[in-house]
């Protein structure tokens, strides 16, 4: 097989080198990695969801997002609704230091978005989004017929 044509692998490795430019970038500016980004840019549209979602609208498996959680709440960026009896579904949202590096973060982001895309035109980025829709919703086919 040739992997460099074989589009799942070039997916990774895209994926894997923008993720860690992005760690790279976000950890010594920031304080987190893109993991705990990942929780952070999350939360901030969807406060107060337990751990449980956050693995779902991730991706991310339950060690990661304990771990990730864990440390942002050392951080003082999230905060934890402790009146739940079970800790898998306790409810979690940013602070507002949470929310300040959040949004400090995004301008970043986006930039860093822009800068990848800087050699697409208008119509190849909507192209490159409808691609990546389309993917999704196979592995979602693929998903339910393994």
């Amino acid at each position: 097989m040739d992997m460099d044509a074989f589009i799942p692998a070039a997916l990774t490795n895209l994926a894997q080198k923008i993720t860690a430019t992005a760690s790279a970038t976000y950890r010594p500016r920031f304080g987190v990695g893109i993991t705990d980004w990942r929780i952070i840019a999350l939360l901030a549209g969807e406060p107060w969801i337990a751990p449980v979602r956050i693995c779902e609208a991730t991706g991310l498996d339950k060690a990661a997002v304990s771990r990730s959680l864990r440390d942002l709440a050392e951080a003082g960026l999230v905060e934890v609704r402790s009146d739940e009896p079970n800790r898998r579904r306790l409810p979690v949202a940013l602070t507002e230091k949470g929310l300040a590096v959040h949004d400090r973060i995004v301008v970043v982001a986006l930039a860093r978005q822009e800068r990848l895309l800087k050699g697409f035109s208008p119509e190849e980025r909507a192209q490159l989004k409808d691609f990546i829709a389309r993917m999704w919703r196979e592995v979602e086919t693929l998903k339910a017929k393994d």
